[in-house]
């Protein structure tokens, strides 16, 4: 990974996709030197996989949500929890 790697670790969701989307711009763009196009590229990559990482997670919270016997919600199970 490239020094980045724990600057994207620590960002939210939408800040990692606000730089994702201008990363996306200046490469369609098409005004970026073949090199920086490459860096670009890698560094957008990197967003992209924490990005899908928060939602996978956000989604796991979501599928741990614990109901009740009349379907209800009645609270939630930790993340990575046997219930």
């Amino acid at each position: 990974m490239t020094e980045a790697a724990p600057e994207i670790a620590e960002m939210s969701f939408e800040d990692a996709l606000r730089a994702l989307e201008e990363i996306v711009r200046k490469l369609e763009g098409g005004e970026v030197p073949l090199d920086d196009s490459i860096t670009l590229y890698e560094h957008g990559e990197q967003l992209r996989r924490h990005c899908q990482a928060r939602l996978d997670a956000a989604q796991a919270r979501i599928e741990k949500i614990v109901t009740g016997p009349d379907g209800q919600p009645r609270g939630t199970a930790p993340f990575g929890g046997d219930g």
